[in-house]
């Protein structure tokens, strides 16, 4: 069975933010390192968030996360957290972000290189004396607020996942009023993320209920509520359904997700063009539900009645409508992919850690085929 570690304190409420003050003095954070990105300067959250606390200009900020985060940005970070004499971070946004934040606590308290910390096989390597985090999360889709693991992207162009409970938030403040008025387009990307974590979650062979009943729950929800979230960014309820689908994705996930994510970590580790994970995944996501269709037992049945559909619709074409409703893109080529990438992709998707875990053996030719199918 896989192994259960869901030891992260969540708090989930409108204005859960405000607690930040009390969490850091819990935790003995004097001098904090608030790691976050340009769009969240640009409306004003990260404002808010120093105005709750009592010394703003005792706190280090760093705001230059990229899109997707990368070994020089973590570096950068890192310099500045030293410097800056810090002792905890507080990640603010997406999970770029509190990915970075993630790959800050263990380059500024581990002797690099930072690729050595790479793949599950290092996670013996990271120690309980990285840095603390505190998450608050700004989108309700990757999880990573209460995951235990980080992706960037290395300088050699590889996208590498970086796993250890020490690197697990010890406080996620997820406060939905964060996500109002969040962008359709954000919505429908972020919210498709978490729709789709738990969808390869549920589907994943490996045994554990528990995260099995959770995946199920969190994929229902976000098919209820998103549409809702996406058409009426102001809608409380539904904000609070897609960041509470966000956290039910990233405590499933350790159950392995599948060919959708082997596939999209390669496709967002270019750097041209620069790809939202989300919204890639909600591209790939009809193809694999079609490959993986003969090989789930009755799990898209138990899928198609959580989300009140008949049994005779076929699931890949009802998620494929859910994107066009959403307007996302239609496909790889549509997001600016070159067609060229294909064996690259395909090499990065061999090696990646949710390989494994599809639960219809991978090989370079259906890897291929599915890339085809989701670039047309």
């Amino acid at each position: 069975m896989a192994a259960i570690h869901y030891l992260t304190h969540i708090e989930l409420e409108a204005g859960a933010v405000a607690l930040l003050p009390g969490v850091l003095a819990e935790l003995a954070i004097r001098r904090p390192m608030l790691v976050t990105d340009a769009g969240i300067v640009q409306t004003g959250i990260l404002a808010r968030i120093l105005a709750l606390l009592p010394s703003p200009d005792d706190v280090a900020v760093f705001t230059g996360t990229p899109p997707n985060p990368t070994e020089e940005a973590v570096e950068a970070a890192a310099a500045q957290y030293l410097a800056e004499g810090c002792d905890g971070l507080v990640a603010i946004g997406g999970g770029s972000p509190i990915d970075l934040a993630k790959g800050v606590a263990l380059m500024a308290t581990h002797e690099g290189p930072f690729a050595r910390y790479a793949g599950m096989a290092a996670m013996p390597l990271i120690g309980a004396h990285a840095a603390p985090i505190v998450a608050v999360p700004t989108t309700a889709g990757t999880g990573s607020e209460v995951g235990r693991g980080a992706l960037i992207r290395l300088r050699d162009g590889r996208k590498l996942v970086f796993v250890s409970p020490h690197l697990l938030p010890r406080r996620a403040l997820c406060d939905p009023d964060l996500t109002l008025g969040m962008p359709a387009a954000l919505t429908a990307g972020t919210g498709m993320d978490a729709f789709t974590h738990c969808i390869e979650t549920f589907l994943s062979p490996r045994i554990n209920p528990p995260a099995e009943a959770i995946a199920l729950d969190g994929a229902a929800r976000a098919w209820r509520w998103i549409e809702r979230a996406v058409t009426h960014p102001d809608d409380r309820q539904a904000r609070w359904e897609m960041m509470m689908a966000g956290i039910q994705g990233g405590l499933a996930f350790q159950k392995g997700l599948g060919a959708v994510h082997a596939l999209a970590h390669p496709l967002g580790a270019l750097t041209s063009p620069s790809l939202h994970h989300g919204t890639v995944n909600a591209v790939i996501l009809p193809a694999v539900l079609r490959f993986n269709a003969d090989h789930v037992g009755d799990k898209y049945a138990r899928l198609r009645t959580a989300f009140g559909l008949d049994e005779s619709v076929d699931l890949a074409d009802a998620v494929q409508a859910l994107n066009l409703r959403l307007g996302l893109p239609t496909s790889l080529r549509a997001m600016g992919v070159p067609p060229d990438v294909l064996e690259h992709i395909v090499d990065g998707a061999l090696a990646d850690h949710s390989t494994p875990t599809n639960p219809r053996p991978l090989t370079r030719e259906n890897l291929a085929a599915l890339f085809t199918e989701a670039y047309q």
